[in-house]
């Protein structure tokens, strides 16, 4: 068996997330009294993701990320609340969703019959644990290692090298990432010496200057390759 650890990212590799997100926010706004549309909720998803892509290239801390994102969010829709506690109820409504992509759990269970399977995440540990400990995959991992708890998050060198630490016998020959983002699992897997496999449900192109050892339009997949 070549990789007979297999360290998986959480959200939308596993969990179907932005389904998650999207009754998060309609709860917020909800909550605060804010219009929802999906014109709005698609702007939210973009000061978000530019946040969380400024977070994986070191450019930002999570805590300013977790406020800012509803800040300039409000900014830019010109509607009025507060941040702080938009950004409360919407941790508080993520950490009540489990709901896993389809397969995923047959995966899981199918693989941790002959693999240690482990779950890396850049999450809110508060979140993610509460959504971890509720999921049906619960049973099939060893443990999680959430950034927020580390101290440092996907892709950086020194997260992986905390995993590798923690974990007895996995070293950068035998361990394979699992995850469908090229900027924190593709380039840390890249950074840390590690095998990856980039889960590419929608078809995208490759990128240039990005190892990608493997690659897989389904989970299915994921089961033949190892």
């Amino acid at each position: 068996m070549k990789y007979p650890y297999l360290l998986f990212d959480a959200d939308n590799t596993l969990f179907d997330f932005d389904a998650a997100e999207k009754n998060a926010h309609r709860q917020v706004c909800g909550k605060h009294r804010l219009a929802f549309t999906e014109e709005g909720y698609a702007l939210y998803r973009r000061c978000n993701a530019q946040l969380w892509q400024d977070f994986d290239r070191g450019l930002c801390s999570k805590e300013f990320l977790l406020t800012e994102r509803f800040r300039r969010y409000l900014s830019l829709s010109g509607e009025t609340g507060d941040p702080e506690a938009m950004n409360r109820d919407h941790l508080r409504a993520l950490g009540e969703s489990a709901v896993l992509l389809p397969g995923a759990e047959a995966l899981c269970r199918r693989l941790a019959a002959g693999h240690e399977l482990y779950l890396v995440t850049n999450a809110v540990e508060s979140v993610q644990r509460a959504r971890f400990e509720r999921s049906a995959i619960r049973p099939y991992f060893r443990d999680v290692f959430i950034s927020e708890a580390i101290g440092c998050g996907k892709p950086s060198p020194a997260y992986f090298a905390y995993v590798l630490r923690a974990v007895p016998g996995l070293t950068a020959e035998n361990g394979l990432v699992i995850g469908d983002s090229l900027t924190s699992d593709i380039q840390g897997a890249n950074n840390a010496g590690l095998a990856c496999c980039w889960f590419n449900p929608k078809g995208l192109p490759r990128p240039d200057g990005l190892r990608i050892d493997y690659e897989v339009r389904t989970l299915e997949e994921i089961a033949d390759l190892v």
